[in-house]
């Protein structure tokens, strides 16, 4: 019975060694784990010129390696990169990431291995890290001291300047002569220097993340820009230079190009011993040949730049890594090399994610405190919601004393020295910290639960953090080290928020939720709690009366009290303008004050909280909506001048140059969380509620009920009014909506035209020379528009299209572009082929678009050359007027960082944007009647305590305040794309009345307090997060006449 006799192996009767070799073993038997075997050390050149030395096994694929230079450089976006070194002939040739590094690196001691950009994408906006960023610039610096990348003097001197600002700051004669007496960034630059100087003396306060960005967006417009040229000859002996790019193959005179060959025209690439084949696809209206023929000095060289060919077309092109060819047989016939890693669509998809946790690095050749922590970054696309001013945090009591978090190294001196005036230089160009929600200077649940994340780690003991020390001589690209255990304070906690802009790091802002032990309830308060308050379905209808009300109130405050201070501070508004606004909206607060007075005395006197010996009588709340929804009725001519008021404030904005400034830096403070016209349209929407849950009041009554008739009599009083406004509310919602995009949008003055109609929004890729790239696209009832996202100060999308609909078709082209979910358009002089992400997006925009085809068709609606020109700018003479910039200027490329005023990060155009989907307008007049406020326990997956929270939901939008009585919301959730959902049993909930949302890695759970408020969050929120019918009756509609 002891150990179990194991059979002797074939190879151990012949007295063989233990082998691993599958003929040694018998049936049934697996090989062992295969040993690491020997170490062999790789040397590393960074793009910063530093050398590391890697161990690696040598059986290890080239992809152990790639992957550990990454990591070692906390790189996130390293699919970008590549490995180069010289082969056995001294050719410069790529590491293969599937082949062992041993079989590539014959002679690892004497090979130096170079870390460099291989994949230069489009559009450096898509790089989502400032760390890539940072990488590509360096990348950009080392091509134009090698001369690879050529240009003409003014772009070299101005490429320069960008460096020499990254690298020394602000312009100082003297220290600018003596850096570029030390750092040679050119042959002969002596010839360019005081035209650099010229330059950098325009970058004043560019921090070193504006400058890479500013260096990248000028580099990326010049023709040699990533190009490696790889001599060549073509069939009649013609010497020229072939080159790859993410747009296809590109044929090159000297450094003249000559001619392009888009992947799209491709329709196969191979190699015959030293001939380079390309096979076109057919087109009548091409002079080419169907294959092109180019001759290169060897096999080798030949078959090198096919694989690359291959690599650049897989990584721009395809959705996912192509999958290997299954082996053959007998005999192998060509090439198995395949493109190996993650795809540029996957890259921004995992960014996007956020799946990774984002760390500081520091910038080897720059002398002022460049730590990413320090450093206000131009634009913050990859992260789906913005950032903000302070921590919305949650979880259990230890964790406030896990955020007092200690950052270790040097460069932390430089953001607590200055405590006393509690700024940092690179702060003073942004007041405003905060990211806003359609307005709103807000925080967000994702950050909040990365935080919340950051804080469990930092309760762990810190032996069991790994070290992430640097070697010698190492870019000091390394990870700042966090100590939780009970180091000293951050001494300027002000700072704080702004310490991490590109980052989801813990913030060590203590938020005063974090110190308050009443936010975080207990289980047997809340039986408590429910057992003492009424459970009829009818007093919870009531008591949502009373939280939606809290929440209009707010919102009329918004007006009344926040903008009209505002206004009287500045002399910006005419008094007329003035009058109409607050002498509408004054008598509607007044009113809604009362109004709210009297709901609440009810409920409290239904729940037993005075005079408990009369309670029955008080059981209801009929009454009281019919005696208030009377009066209310004598409020009807505040109500019709909203229209106007509308109207007339944004010609004000039209024609006031100094109102529309004013009115944006008020949709910036936190207090208006919403656009700033939609707090205008506020009071038509209420009536929409009121009559809303008086139907559900008289759904739930029996006739019999004390209550009934006076529900009944409310809810016909209500309905009246509603039909008498709804006509005015629908014109004035497309209105607001046109105008709310034309904030959005850039390259288009005069979106807002007669008889135009928003109808859909939202994300497409759109096929073009360049691959699939991301594009917004804006369909009205006359045009569709496509825009791309800039990554600048403004986050507006500039229009780079348009195809009117009336002559237009669609089909689906699936099958003949090889792309999932595509359509084709095909307008009278344009055709666009395009990619929905899901099926159900692709159905959405083909029953909207060719809705609108037909009533084009129907209609003689607004002429498309309207789009073409702007009219001429007719704002005020005495005011300040804004320089005009040229996007082919080189010259003026920052200006698009300083001169454009900030601008909303994330309103509903970037929400989709950021989460590939799409919006009608049918959702946003669902997402107007659904809209809800009340309190929500919330609670991360990872975290074990309920937080006790007011929420509002409104405009596809979760808002969280600590409680209804805050001014300003702390924290924020878009719902689009969202799921929503029941926990599972796996999950160990346990809990009645909770729903679940979850979008990719982000889970959170919220617990209602009746069933009857579950389910009318769950009805709201699932309004935001599958889109409604899209059946319309727009041909029937009435034209907007404004």
């Amino acid at each position: 019975m002891g150990e179990t006799e194991q059979r002797p192996t074939a190879g151990s009767r012949l007295g063989a060694q233990e082998n691993a070799g599958i003929s040694t073993l018998e049936h049934g038997q697996k090989p062992p784990m295969t040993p690491p075997g020997k170490l062999i050390s790789i040397k590393i050149q960074m793009l910063d010129d530093t050398q590391e030395t890697f161990d690696v096994p040598q059986r290890a694929p080239g992809k152990v390696l790639h992957d550990a230079v990454c990591n070692h450089l906390n790189l996130v976006e390293g699919d970008y990169f590549g490995l180069e070194f010289p082969d056995h002939k001294k050719m410069m040739v790529w590491l293969d990431l599937l082949k062992p590094v041993m079989k590539q690196i014959r002679r690892p001691k004497h090979v130096v291995v170079k870390f460099v950009v291989k994949f230069f994408p489009p559009d450096h906006a898509q790089l989502q890290e400032e760390l890539t960023r940072y990488l590509f610039a360096l990348q950009v610096k080392q091509d134009l001291a090698q001369g690879r990348l050529t240009c003409n003097d003014t772009s070299t001197a101005l490429l320069i300047s960008h460096i020499v600002q990254s690298e020394i700051g602000d312009f100082d004669e003297t220290i600018d002569r003596e850096h570029l007496a030390k750092n040679k960034y050119i042959p002969q630059q002596e010839a360019l220097e005081d035209k650099i100087m010229e330059f950098h003396r325009n970058h004043m306060g560019q921090t070193p993340a504006e400058s890479d960005f500013q260096l990248l967006e000028i580099a990326r417009r010049l023709e040699m820009y990533g190009i490696r040229l790889h001599p060549a000859k073509d069939r009649e002996g013609t010497k020229i230079n072939l080159a790859v790019a993410n747009t296809g193959i590109l044929v090159f005179q000297g450094h003249t190009k000559i001619n392009a060959f888009n992947w799209a025209k491709v329709r196969k690439l191979s190699f015959k011993r030293k001939r380079f084949l390309i096979k076109l696809r057919p087109d009548v209206n091409s002079s080419f040949q169907d294959t092109l023929e180019f001759l290169m000095a060897s096999r080798d060289f030949c078959k090198s730049f096919w694989k690359i060919c291959v690599e650049h077309h897989a990584f721009f092109r395809l959705f996912e890594e192509p999958k290997p060819k299954p082996k053959p047989v007998l005999f192998s016939r060509g090439s198995s090399f395949r493109f190996s890693g993650r795809t540029q669509k996957q890259v921004l998809d995992y960014v996007k994610e956020g799946g990774h946790k984002k760390v500081q690095f520091e910038r080897k050749h720059s002398k002022i405190h460049s730590i990413r922590s320090l450093t206000a970054q131009p634009s913050e696309q990859h992260t789906e919601v913005p950032k903000q001013s302070s921590s919305f945090a949650y979880g259990d009591d230890n964790d406030a004393a896990a955020v007092q978090s200690c950052r270790q190294g040097k460069e932390l001196k430089a953001s607590t020295e200055d405590t006393g005036q509690h700024k940092s230089p690179s702060l003073k160009k942004s007041p405003k910290e905060g990211r806003k929600v359609d307005g709103a200077v807000v925080s967000t649940v994702e950050e909040e639960e990365e935080a919340a994340k950051d804080r469990m780690q930092q309760n762990r003991p810190q032996s069991q953090q790994p070290s992430t020390g640097s070697l010698t001589g190492s870019p000091h690209l390394s990870e700042l080290s966090i100590n939780s255990q009970g180091g000293p304070p951050v001494a300027n906690m002000s700072l704080s928020p702004n310490l991490s802009p590109d980052a989801k790091q813990s913030s060590p802002l203590i938020s005063p939720l974090l110190n308050d032990p009443s936010c975080i309830r207990t289980d047997d308060e809340e039986e408590v709690k429910r057992k003492r308050f009424p459970t009829e379905k009818a007093y919870f209808i009531a008591k949502e009366a009373a939280t939606t009300e809290r929440t209009y109130l707010k919102d009329l405050e918004v007006i009344t009290s926040w903008f009209q201070s505002a206004v009287s501070k500045e002399d910006c508004m005419h008094e007329t303008l003035k009058n109409l606004i607050f002498s509408n909206f004054e008598p509607l607060h007044k009113f809604h004050t009362g109004f709210l007075k009297e709901i609440e005395q009810r409920l409290a006197l239904w729940e037993g909280r005075s005079n408990a010996h009369i309670k029955g009588d008080y059981q209801r709340i009929g009454d009281v909506m019919l005696k208030n929804i009377q009066s209310m009725k004598q409020l009807t001519i505040h109500l019709w001048k909203h229209n106007e008021i509308l109207i007339e404030l944004e010609n004000g904005i039209k024609n006031s140059r100094k109102l529309e400034n004013f009115c944006r830096e008020f949709e910036l403070q936190k207090v208006c969380y919403l656009p700033l016209n939609t707090f205008l349209l506020r009071p038509l929407h209420r009536l929409m509620h009121y009559k809303q849950i008086m139907e559900r009041l008289c759904k739930h009554y029996p006739p019999s009920h004390i209550d009934f008739r006076d529900s009944r009599a409310a809810l016909a009083e209500i309905s009246e009014m509603v039909a008498q406004l709804h006509g005015n509310m629908i014109k004035m919602e497309n209105f607001q909506k046109l105008h709310e995009l034309k904030k959005d949008l850039i390259g288009i003055d005069n979106l807002v035209i007669p008889g135009r109609e928003f109808i859909r929004l939202g994300s497409l890729s759109k096929l073009s020379g360049k691959g699939l790239q991301q594009r917004m696209f804006f369909l009205f009832n006359d045009i569709l528009l496509y825009t791309s996202r800039g990554l600048t100060a403004s986050n507006q999308f500039k229009v780079h299209g348009h195809l009117p609909l009336y002559g237009m078709t669609i089909e689906e082209s699936e099958e003949e572009w090889g792309v999932a979910h595509c359509l084709t358009l095909r307008g009278q002089h344009q055709s666009i082929v395009v990619a929905a992400s899901t099926r159900a997006e692709m159905d959405k925009w083909t029953e909207d678009i060719q809705m609108a085809i037909d009533l084009a068709e129907k209609s003689s609606g607004p002429a498309p050359e309207l789009l073409a020109g702007s009219p001429p700018d007719n704002k005020s003479p005495d005011e300040t007027t804004v320089d005009q910039e040229s996007e082919d200027d080189l010259s003026a490329s920052r200006t698009s960082l300083e001169r454009q005023s900030p601008h909303r990060g994330n309103t509903t155009v970037h929400v989709c944007w950021h989460r590939n989907t799409s919006v009608s307008m049918v959702d946003f007049s669902i997402a107007v009647e659904n809209q809800l406020s009340g309190n929500l326990l919330r609670k991360f997956k990872n975290s074990n305590g309920w937080q006790k929270l007011w929420v509002v939901f409104t405009n596809f939008c979760m808002f969280f305040y600590k409680s209804h009585q805050d001014n300003h919301p702390l924290a924020s959730l878009p719902l689009l794309g969202y799921s929503l959902t029941i926990p599972s049993e796996s999950e160990n909930i346990h809990k009645d009345y909770v729903f679940k949302l979850h979008f990719k890695s982000h889970v959170y759970y919220f617990r209602a307090e009746s069933e009857y408020t579950f389910e009318r969050w769950m009805e709201v929120i699932r309004s935001a997060t599958s889109s409604a019918s899209r059946t319309r009756a727009l041909s029937h509609k009435e034209p907007h006449a404004y």
